[in-house]
C-alpha cells in the first residue's frame, strides 16, 4: 500500500507516523532514536513507503545518512518550513508533529534540504574549531590590554600559549588537507583565495551539481540583496545574509585581500576597483565576494583553474 512516513526526532526517542495517500493516519509508534530501530518499524508497518521525512536538526545528518544506507527513501526538510505548517495545529506534541511531517510528505509541499556527506562535515568541524581558537586569542588580547594585574594576566598568557599551539596544529591539518585535494588547489589559483577559504567552499557546497546556474551560489551564501515587491512598492535592501555565515565571511575576506593586497592585475580586480570608486570599498568587497563564489563554482564544474586575463582593462 502506498504510504508516507513522518519522523519527529529527539535525542532519545523518535515518534513515527504513517499516513495513507489520502492523509489518513495508518500507524503510529515510538522507537529509540536509532537508525536500525526506525528502519525496522518502517519496514514492518509501512513497507510501501514512498517518502520518509525528517526535519533538519542536530542529528539529522547522521540519521539521514544511516537511513539512506539502510535503503529507506528518506528526505530531509528545512525545520523552518516544517514549523510554518506544524504551528497550525492546536496542540503541539511529538505525536502530532510526526503526523504533520507525514502529511507534508504526502502532499509534496516541501523543499528537500541537501545533506552533506560526513567528510564535508568533518572539514567544516575542523575549520570551525580553528575559527573559535582565533576568536578566543583575539578576545584574550583585548582582556590582557585592559588588565594590569599580573595575577590575572599570567594565567591568560598561559591559556593563550595553549590555544596558539592548538591553532598551529589545526593550521597544519588544514594545509595538509588542501595539499592533497586537487580541487582545493584549483580553487587556490583564484586571487585572494587561500587554503581555508578553498576548503570551506568545497565543504559547504559539497556537490556543484546542486546548482544549475553558477550565479545561484551567490544567493545561497547570502550575498545577494533582499527584494520586496508588492503593488506599487518595489525596493532592494541589504544582502540577505542567509546561508552559511562561515563561508560568507571567508569570501568577504578573500575579496578584501584581492582588492587591497594582490598586486597582480585581473579583470575581476579591475571590476572591483571600478565599483569601489563608484560605490565605496565595502560594497565593492561584497560584490567581489559574490563574484568569487560564482567563479569558484564555475571552476569546479569545468575542472579549470582561474583565468588570468592578459589584456588590461581601463580601471
Amino acid at each position: 500500500m502506498e504510504c508516507y512516513v513522518g519522523l519527529d526526532v529527539s535525542l532519545k526517542q523518535t515518534s513515527i507516523c504513517v499516513v495513507s495517500r489520502t492523509g489518513s493516519v495508518v500507524r503510529e509508534g515510538v522507537v529509540d532514536s536509532d537508525p536500525a530501530a526506525i528502519a525496522a518499524f518502517v519496514r514492518s508497518k509501512a513497507p510501501g513507503a514512498i517518502r520518509v521525512g525528517l526535519e533538519t536538526g542536530p542529528t539529522s545528518t547522521w540519521l539521514w545518512t544511516e537511513l539512506k544506507q539502510l535503503g529507506l527513501p528518506v528526505i530531509c526538510i528545512d525545520a523552518r518550513h516544517a514549523k510554518a505548517v506544524l504551528k497550525m495545529q492546536i496542540n503541539k506534541s511529538d505525536r502530532n508533529d510526526a503526523a504533520g511531517i507525514a502529511r507534508i510528505m504526502q502532499t509534496g509541499w516541501f523543499k528537500e534540504v541537501r545533506v552533506k556527506d560526513i567528510d564535508s562535515h568533518s572539514v567544516r568541524a575542523l575549520l570551525a574549531s580553528r575559527a573559535l581558537n582565533v576568536f578566543t586569542m583575539r578576545a584574550e588580547e583585548l582582556i590582557a590590554d585592559r588588565l594590569e594585574l599580573i595575577a590575572v594576566v599570567g594565567p591568560l598568557l598561559k591559556a593563550r600559549q595553549a590555544i596558539e599551539q592548538q591553532t598551529d596544529d589545526l593550521d597544519r591539518k588544514v594545509l595538509n588537507l588542501a595539499r592533497h585535494d586537487a580541487q582545493v588547489r584549483r580553487f587556490m589559483t583564484a586571487p585572494g583565495v587561500g587554503p581555508i577559504t578553498a576548503l570551506c567552499f568545497k565543504a559547504t557546497i559539497d556537490n556543484p551539481a546542486r546548482f544549475k546556474r553558477s550565479r545561484s551560489v551567490g544567493a545561497y551564501v547570502g550575498l545577494t540583496t533582499r527584494r520586496h515587491a508588492s503593488g506599487e512598492v518595489d525596493w532592494s535592501g541589504r544582502i540577505s545574509k542567509c546561508g552559511d555565515a562561515m563561508l560568507r565571511t571567508y569570501l568577504f575576506e578573500a575579496a578584501n585581500v584581492l582588492l587591497t593586497r594582490v598586486p597582480k592585475w585581473s579583470a575581476l580586480k579591475a571590476w572591483g576597483m571600478r565599483l569601489a570608486k563608484r560605490n565605496g570599498l565595502r560594497k565593492a568587497k561584497v560584490a567581489v565576494a559574490r563574484k568569487l563564489a560564482v567563479i569558484l563554482h564555475r571552476m569546479w564544474v569545468d575542472g579549470t583553474e582561474f583565468n588570468w586575463s592578459t589584456k588590461k582593462a581601463a580601471a
